[in-house]
Formats: C-alpha cells, sequence, structure tokens
C-alpha cells in the first residue's frame, strides 16, 4: 500500500452558508483514493456553529484541534477544548459552537458503514 502525502493547506477551503464557518475536504476519494471515508476541517469563529448531519449509514468522529467550544448532544452542552472528540454512531447528531479568543478548529471524520 502506497503512502499518499496530503497538503492540507493546498486543499480549497470553502465558506459555509450562513454561520457555519469554513470547510475543507483533506481525505476523499479524488485526494488519496478513499472509498468509504472522507475528512474535512473546519474553521469556526465568534457566532458560527456546525451542526452534524443525520447519516443513517454513516459514523462521525469529530475532534477538536485548536481552540475551544462548546458541543451539545441530546441537549446538553459541554465546554470542549483541544483533544476534546465526540463520537456520533448512524443517526446521531450533535452541534458545535465557536467560544473563546482564538479560532475553532475541528478535525471531521465520516466513515460508512459498508
Amino acid at each position: 500500500m502506497a503512502t499518499t502525502y496530503i497538503d492540507t493547506n493546498q486543499c480549497a477551503r470553502i465558506k459555509l452558508p450562513g454561520l457555519q464557518g469554513s470547510a475543507a475536504e483533506i481525505v476523499n476519494r479524488t485526494l488519496c483514493g478513499a472509498e468509504k471515508v472522507v475528512g474535512m476541517l473546519h474553521w469556526l469563529v465568534e457566532k458560527e456553529r456546525f451542526e452534524s448531519e443525520v447519516l443513517r449509514d454513516r459514523h462521525q468522529l469529530i475532534y477538536v484541534m485548536e481552540g475551544e467550544g462548546v458541543i451539545t448532544l441530546e441537549q446538553k452542552s459541554y465546554p470542549v477544548s483541544k483533544g476534546a472528540g465526540i463520537y456520533l454512531g448512524p443517526s446521531e447528531t450533535a452541534s458545535i459552537s465557536h467560544a473563546g479568543a482564538t479560532p475553532l478548529k475541528l478535525f471531521h471524520l465520516v466513515v460508512k458503514n459498508n
């Protein structure tokens, strides 16, 4: 199996609609041949919020790489900072909002069941 180097600074970063921040896909079929996984970086600043989608056939992992935020899961809110993460099983969802003085950077991994 070959190793693929992906310079995430060169991946297209897009501004999402509303106050959802910006995102860039850093792992996908086009970049590295990934068949059942997509990896993204998300950036949030003041008043921005990321809402994970309800995905019935996928697992999700959201990991805080930089900054501080608040994760809301099942109507309960938890403060989070660098090193915190959350696993979402199929059909589970969460939201993460920015909190703190610096941008919030998230790694979001989505893996298909089969």
